[in-house]
């Protein structure tokens, strides 16, 4: 799955343990009701991050995690989480000359009637 929009926020890496670090990230939809969706990088993936800064047009690719957890006295209860594994910048979002070759008309140029019958190809 994959979460498109712009950085609102990158928090600092935590020390959750001595064996387990994350960081977490908000990305700002851009729909008519905008979504603020938190998402965690864990580990390794917590430097995907440095080359990052709020107000990046970004695609997050994310994989959602559910586990169950049981208290003391007996009630289940279920919790989610929304983990990215890769981030990249949106391409053509936000520059001008990327924008402008995408409108470009994708038909290709007619053939010129008097080039019509040759075939000028050696085999």
């Amino acid at each position: 799955m994959e979460v498109s929009g712009n950085i609102k926020v990158i928090n600092p890496e935590q020390q959750v343990s001595p064996t387990f670090k994350k960081r977490e990230l908000v990305v700002t939809t851009e729909e008519t009701y905008p979504q603020h969706i938190m998402i965690e990088f864990t580990q390794d993936k917590c430097d995907l991050l440095n080359s990052y800064a709020v107000g990046d047009a970004v695609k997050v690719s994310i994989n959602l995690r559910g586990r169950e957890w049981q208290s003391p006295q007996g009630e289940t209860r279920y919790f989610n989480s929304i983990q990215g594994w890769r981030i990249e910048k949106e391409s053509g979002a936000t520059s001008a000359p990327a924008a402008s070759t995408s409108s470009a008309p994708a038909t290709p140029a007619p053939i010129p009637a008097a080039l019509e019958g040759e075939d000028d190809l050696p085999f």
